[in-house]
C-alpha cells in the first residue's frame, strides 16, 4: 500500500473509531463496530508484506496482530468481552516477546526487566483495589506479560546497536513502551475511576504501539523504508 494512501487511511479510520467511541451526537457510536478492528486491520495489512528476510519475526510479530485484532473486536463490549480480550491481547503479548527473543536472548540485558517492573508494579498498586477478585489472578498475569513483551522489545534495541536491525529494533522498543502506556491508562479508567476521554488517550496510544511495531520488520523489497 503506498505510504500516503496507508497514512490517511489509518488517521481517518482512527479518528472516526474514537470519535464513535466519545459518542458525539453526530457520529453515531456502532460506528466503532466498524472502524475500530478496521484501523488495526490496515496495520496489518501495512506489516503483511514486510520482513521477508526475518521470517520468525514476521510470522510470530503477525501472528500477534492478529490475536490483537481479536482482542479488539471482544473488547466492544467491554463488560463481557474483557476477559476473552485480555485472553487475545495475553496471546499476542507472548507472540511478540517469541518474536524478539528471535533477535536477542530472552533478559540479555537485565536492566529493561527492571524498569518495566517497577513501572508495572506502581500501575497495579494504584488499580488493584477496584480489581474484581475473579479478574486479579489473569490481571496480575497480563501485567507481568506486557512488562516482559516491553522488556525483551528493549533488550533487542540496547543489543542492536550499531548493527543492521537497529531501526527495527528502536521501533519495537517504543512500541513496546506505547502499549504500556495504553494498557495502564486502559486499566486505571476501567479499575481506578473514569479517565476524561478515556478512548482518545488509550486508542491513540495503542494503535501507535501497534504500528511502531509492525514496522520493527524490514520493509519488502523495493518499497519506502518506514
Amino acid at each position: 500500500m503506498p505510504r500516503l494512501l496507508f497514512a490517511t487511511a489509518l488517521l481517518a479510520s482512527a479518528v472516526l473509531a474514537m470519535l464513535a467511541l466519545i459518542q458525539p451526537p453526530v457520529v453515531p457510536a456502532a460506528l466503532a463496530f466498524v472502524f475500530k478492528p478496521l484501523t488495526t486491520v490496515l496495520i496489518l495489512v501495512w506489516a503483511w508484506p514486510r520482513g521477508g528476510g526475518q521470517p520468525r519475526l514476521a510470522q510470530r510479530l503477525k501472528l500477534g496482530l492478529l490475536f490483537s485484532l481479536a482482542g479488539d473486536v471482544f473488547l466492544l463490549w467491554p463488560e463481557s468481552g474483557f476477559l476473552p480480550g485480555l485472553l487475545s491481547f495475553l496471546i499476542a503479548h507472548l507472540l511478540y516477546i517469541a518474536a524478539f527473543c528471535s533477535q536477542a536472548r530472552l533478559a540479555a540485558r537485565v536492566w529493561p526487566f527492571v524498569v518495566f517492573g517497577v513501572i508495572a508494579a506502581m500501575v497495579l498498586g494504584r488499580l488493584w483495589p477496584g480489581v474484581p477478585t475473579a479478574l486479579q489472578i489473569p490481571v496480575l498475569v497480563y501485567v507481568a506479560c506486557l512488562a516482559s513483551m516491553a522488556a525483551q522489545a528493549w533488550v533487542w534495541w540496547r543489543g542492536s546497536l550499531g548493527g543492521a536491525d537497529e531501526a527495527g529494533a528502536r521501533w519495537a522498543a517504543w512500541g513496546g513502551t506505547l502499549f504500556v502506556l495504553s494498557d495502564a491508562l486502559l486499566a486505571i479508567n476501567k479499575f481506578a475511576g473514569p479517565l476524561p476521554l478515556a478512548a482518545v488517550w488509550v486508542l491513540s496510544s495503542y494503535w501507535a504501539a501497534q504500528y511502531c511495531i509492525a514496522s520493527s520488520l524490514a520493509p519488502a523489497r523495493g518499497s519506502d523504508p518506514a
